[in-house]
């Protein structure tokens, strides 16, 4: 009986490793286009070589993505890039893992850079960008300017989902940055931002639903000035888009990395996780796309030159200049503000 349990158990072991072996493997979801190419050469392709881990690539739609699998027990994501408000709001729904940080090592990263869900992958910047074609250098300056139809003429894009859109409509009414998720922490506040947006609405051409899309309408001059994201416009310029934008009055965020509920390969994509938030990895980022590492040991290591620092959103002197996004407000409002957005949208 004795030699029966020990065989027993020995073939249970033998067969665990072997699936774990077999497991190695994660499928990334992602916002594809430049953002997701920079990703992948950056972090994914050399965490993959480094830790013999498959990697799987898709691009997708957001955090409704993750909350239809979740809901349907159809999960086949382990691992997702989103904005930190969107990953607020889905940790409080319980669309998303606890993260384990004895595996992840978040000991050099900014401390507001990661959350028990989602650890930071970048940082960025929303931003308002112009056609210099259209306006040349003297594009809009502030929010006030890009809703001012007289002094700067034109057609605009804007985002078609509320995250980011309804900030810089407060401070194109007059609100004070500091004050905006002040007023935001209300329907009423929310309501005063998107009646903001119905004002411009006559002059929005295109509601943008992903940075590959704004990058593509500055690149081919469909429209004279759009929202976005930082990078996305750099990687454009570089493309020969006439594109230019300010970093006044910007909304300063970051990008996570999180690991939906149910996730088929959930300890493999924690320890992924850990390898793309080393800091050799993360040094490589501004090398293919103008965004900020979030752990702070990276910059010690970043082989670009000075001017691509300066250009980053997390340089002092650039992150003075904006509104770092409240996830606290988007844990609690994300969903009725969405509702409210979106009926304006189709009205």
């Amino acid at each position: 009986m004795k030699y029966r349990l020990i065989a027993t158990t020995a073939a249970a072991a033998l067969l665990a490793s072997v699936a774990m072996a077999q497991d190695k493997s994660v499928t990334i979801a992602s916002w594809g286009g430049s953002y997701q190419a920079a990703q992948s050469d950056a972090l994914f392709k050399p965490a993959s070589a480094a830790t013999g881990v498959t990697v799987k690539e898709e691009t997708y739609g957001g955090m409704s993505d993750v909350r239809l699998q979740v809901q349907t027990g159809a999960v086949t994501l382990d691992i997702v890039a989103s904005g930190s408000g969107s990953a607020a709001r889905a940790a409080e729904e319980g669309l998303l893992e606890k993260l384990d940080y004895t595996v992840i090592d978040v000991s050099t990263f900014y401390p507001q850079l990661y959350t028990d869900y989602c650890v930071g992958g970048d940082v960025f910047s929303t931003v308002y960008a112009w056609n210099t074609a259209t306006y040349g250098d003297a594009g809009p300056q502030s929010w006030a300017d890009f809703w001012d139809v007289e002094k700067f003429p034109g057609k605009r894009a804007y985002r078609g989902k509320v995250a980011g859109a309804l900030e810089p409509a407060l401070m194109a009414d007059g609100v004070a940055p500091e004050d905006v998720y002040k007023v935001l922490d209300s329907e009423e506040g929310i309501m005063r931002a998107i009646d903001k947006i119905r004002q411009l609405k006559p002059h929005i051409d295109v509601f943008w639903s992903s940075g590959a899309q704004h990058a593509q309408l500055m690149k081919d001059g469909e429209v004279d000035m759009t929202t976005g994201w930082n990078g996305r416009f750099d990687v454009a310029a570089k493309d020969g888009a006439k594109v230019a934008y300010s970093f006044n009055q910007a909304l300063l965020d970051y990008d996570c990395f999180a690991i939906p509920k149910g996730a088929p390969n959930k300890d493999t994509a924690m320890a992924f996780l850990a390898e793309i938030s080393k800091p050799e990895y993360q040094a490589n980022l501004p090398l293919y796309i103008t965004y900020g590492p979030t752990n702070k040991a990276a910059y010690a290591l970043a082989t670009v030159g000075e001017d691509v620092l300066k250009a980053l959103p997390s340089h002092p002197d650039n992150a003075a200049l904006q509104l770092p996004v409240s996830l606290e407000w988007y844990a609690k409002w994300e969903t009725k503000a969405a509702e409210l957005y979106d009926a304006m949208l189709t009205e």
